[in-house]
């Protein structure tokens, strides 16, 4: 609206000052009504053009705009330096004739505006061009945007398609404006309109998630049309959060490695699910379902609801059964975080007991007795037999 306002305002202020020109006492007396009418249409066609060449040029950046004046303003301090040259070659080969005098000094004349062009185009075309090394101009001074308040944190493809972060943003922690530039709206686009079934999975539920993002009431979520230099949109995402000074959310472990290296704060939300894991420590319990066998012959394995591994001893005969356990020790790989326990109840805590199949079958094995005594007991004195009362043996009887 303010936009509006302001271009409405300079349409009416040139021609306002168009026709208080034309009727002074200067011009009022030699310009008739047609000629006035034909003046102030060519003074609204010129504003009416310089509106919408700055409408219809988008993506304006300040540095380039500031650029241009610092071009201009270093061409035109070079041609008033270059005019006091241009004068005194002319005052030194100036010809004595007065017509051929006035005339080179005209040519002279021209040579300065010519030498103000070429001045002006090199220092604005220099600028451009090196806009990025102002820093090495102006020693010790860089002009950089000041933020105010939390930094902004933008999304890459990769934490929206996850669709974690909509759960962060429900426990209200985080702070701010959540960016979704342009060109990630685009890839997200491209995913879900990719001929493979997976990928097109993948990109409308990013869109689903991201309109999800957007009817949130907590924080508030914007979509960016900031161009940035890059060639793909990694690099875009950087270049980006280089210039609003904000930081990258991602799952993307090189884009995570090189945003770093870039200088540029990641959150890593890999990262931040770990951190919030909870701290086990040896001696406490725990409440776990075991639902598959270890490495080991009689290990089971659980999982907590963070996803943890816990290896039980003596569990792969109560699979399928929640189990309380005492923790023994942690593990942490590059994997993830193993918890190693044991059953709460001791008696858990013993290796299983034989099979009667594997007795009997270990029985059968066995050689047979035989009554022929063994050397070592062929001089040992018979042992008296007991009998029962009935004077029956209890070894036959047996």
């Amino acid at each position: 609206m303010i936009l509006y306002i302001l271009r409405g305002a300079f349409i009416l202020l040139a021609t306002a000052v168009t026709s208080l020109y034309l009727l002074s006492n200067q011009w009022g007396a030699n310009v008739d009504f047609p000629q006035f009418v034909l003046l102030l249409g060519i003074t609204v066609g010129i504003t009416a053009a310089i509106i919408a060449i700055d409408t219809f040029t988008h993506h304006k950046k300040l540095s380039a705009i500031s650029g241009v004046f610092l071009g201009l303003a270093a061409g035109l301090l070079a041609a008033f330096a270059l005019s006091f040259v241009v004068d005194l070659i002319g005052v030194l080969t100036a010809p004595d004739d007065e017509p051929a005098r006035t005339a080179f000094f005209n040519l002279l004349r021209g040579v300065k505006v010519i030498i103000g062009l070429i001045t002006c185009y090199m220092g604005i075309s220099l600028v451009l061009q090196t806009k990025d090394d102002f820093r090495f101009v102006i020693p010790y001074v860089e002009f950089a945007k000041e933020i105010r308040g939390s930094r902004p944190v933008l999304l890459d493809t990769s934490v929206i398609v996850d669709g974690r972060v909509l759960d962060i943003i429900h426990t209200q922690v985080m702070q701010g404006t959540l960016i979704v530039p342009r060109f990630v709206l685009n890839e997200l686009q491209q995913i879900a309109d990719s001929a493979d079934k997976l990928k097109r999975a993948r990109g409308r539920r990013g869109l689903d998630m991201l309109q999800k993002l957007q009817e949130n009431q907590v924080i508030e979520i914007v979509i960016d049309d900031t161009e940035a230099d890059g060639a793909d949109v990694d690099q875009k995402l950087i270049s980006l959060a280089l210039q609003i000074r904000g930081r990258v959310m991602t799952n993307d472990f090189n884009l995570n490695k090189v945003a770093t290296l870039r200088g540029v704060d990641v959150i890593n939300l890999n990262d931040l699910a770990k951190a919030l894991r909870p701290v086990v420590l040896p001696g406490e319990h725990l409440h776990v379902k075991l639902v598959k066998g270890g490495e080991g012959p009689t290990q089971g394995v659980g999982y907590l609801d963070d996803g943890t591994m816990v290896v039980v001893e003596y569990g792969k005969s109560h699979m399928g059964q929640q189990v309380d356990l005492i923790v023994t020790s942690t593990l942490q790989t590059s994997a993830g975080r193993m918890i190693f326990g044991k059953f709460a109840n001791e008696e858990h805590n013993m290796p299983p007991a034989e099979d009667d199949g594997a007795e009997a079958g270990s029985a059968e094995n066995d050689p047979a007795p035989s009554d022929t005594p063994s050397p070592d007991l062929a001089h040992e004195e018979p042992r008296p037999t007991r009998t029962t009362p009935s004077g029956r043996n209890p070894r036959r009887s047996r």
